[in-house]
């Protein structure tokens, strides 16, 4: 249970490419991406009633994940490139091609709290190509950032449909906690294990 009376402050997103999906997903090592702004996902998904004795009798709402926005000052061209299947060819000019395929992720990153701070986990997200504003300088400078689109869905690990993590620190989860952002966490992990990428 938190501990938190409220959250506020993104910071500390990191993504880490999907290497496989079954029979046991495998993750790469999480890679930093500095300059978070802002990261909103919206659940997905429908409610199913069934209407019985003259009322709702029975209600069923099913978790397709979430579609996100994130917002950074300003991707790196290599994470782009691999995100979207994009090239970068030998004069270091990024390439957007019609046929890139996208590689699915994971995201991770912090949030804070007047408490305790909380880090999350999305653990399997494709990405749209990014929106871009460029604006002209005025009197006052205001940086252009990055927005990607992303889907985020279901994911099976040990047997069950997840979707997401969150965690706080704790008296028994010290190792873990500390350990977040060196390799995807599933539910039940250990300090002496339990992470998915055992090579980071």
């Amino acid at each position: 249970m938190s501990q938190n009376k409220v959250t506020f402050g993104l910071e500390k997103v990191h993504i880490a490419y999907l290497n496989t999906t079954s029979p046991t997903p495998t993750w790469d090592t999480p890679i930093p991406i500095p300059g978070a702004v802002k990261f909103s996902p919206k659940p997905e998904g429908d409610e199913t009633t069934f209407y019985a004795d003259n009322g709702p009798y029975w209600t069923y709402t099913s978790n397709n994940g979430y579609t996100a926005e994130l917002e950074v000052a300003n991707i790196p061209d290599e994470v782009l490139a691999e995100l979207l299947g994009w090239e970068i060819d030998a004069n270091g000019m990024l390439v957007e091609t019609t046929d890139g395929e996208p590689k699915e992720f994971a995201l991770l990153g912090q949030i804070l709290g007047d408490k305790k701070n909380r880090r999350f986990v999305y653990y399997r997200c494709k990405a749209s190509r990014p929106s871009k504003e460029l604006n002209t300088r005025a009197e006052s400078i205001k940086p252009d950032t990055d927005s990607l689109s992303i889907r985020i869905l279901p994911i099976e690990v040990n047997g069950k449909n997840i979707v997401r993590g969150v965690m706080e620190l704790n008296d028994k989860n010290t190792t873990v906690y500390n350990n977040f952002f060196k390799s995807v966490t599933i539910p039940g992990a250990t300090a002496a294990g339990g992470v998915m990428n055992e090579n980071s």
